[in-house]
């Protein structure tokens, strides 16, 4: 017959539940011990994790970059006393670029270079133009969309052009429902994609504009 051992005084019953009979390298660790261990690890697991898929859809956010040359403005219209002060504005999705101010000019050349990133649903590259001024609200000058599905389906449909020599690869079409005063061509030139762009200003008495975009996918 098995006998039981009953431990029978509380001083008793404390050592045999922190082990003190035993020695340390035998003892176990107790259940709330192993319990905060393995939280800790989940917590640092499931933070390590989200911090990587984090970084990988930030990376994956945009498709590519657009270099938009602003070339010039011709018979852009008046709104200060027989002339303006121009300047661009182009919005993509959250984001806002903007060209210097051409001092008393109806027919600025610009030659500058805008950089704008272009989100996986990206829509129409918004152009406005401005009239600065010092003392008052500045006054619209126009504006225009830029269709950039042609090119961009262009480019995403060669992949690498660096080996290509120069070729037309794509073009967006004038109709009566754009600004284009021409059909404008996507091109590969130099192995890299450009699109010449000439608009009508909408919704204002004169101006046209001429840029030339640039796409730069992300490798």
């Amino acid at each position: 017959m098995i006998g039981l051992i009953v431990i029978s005084t509380p001083w008793l019953r404390a050592k045999y539940e922190t082990q003190d009979f035993l020695k340390p390298s035998l003892r176990i660790s107790s259940r709330s011990s192993f319990k905060s261990t393995t939280s800790v690890k989940s917590v640092d697991s499931n933070f390590s994790s989200t911090s990587r898929k984090d970084v990988f859809e930030d990376t994956r956010e945009f498709v590519g970059e657009l270099n938009i040359t602003l070339v010039k403005g011709t018979n852009l219209a008046v709104r200060d006393m027989l002339t303006s002060d121009p300047y661009v504005v182009l919005t993509l999705g959250g984001q806002k670029v903007q060209s210097t101010v051409k001092k008393s000019d109806l027919n600025p050349v610009w030659n500058e270079v805008l950089k704008i990133s272009v989100p996986r649903n990206y829509g129409p590259l918004k152009l406005e133009v401005y009239d600065h001024d010092m003392f008052s609200a500045d006054d619209i000058m126009g504006e225009a969309e830029i269709d950039l599905q042609p090119m961009i389906t262009a480019a995403m449909a060669f992949g690498d052009t660096s080996r290509l020599g120069d070729m037309q690869i794509g073009r967006w079409f004038m109709t009566k429902d754009n600004a284009l005063m021409k059909d404008s061509t996507v091109n590969v030139v130099a192995g890299k994609v450009k699109q010449e762009v000439h608009l009508k200003l909408q919704n204002v008495e004169s101006g046209e504009l001429e840029l030339e975009l640039e796409w730069v996918p992300i490798l």
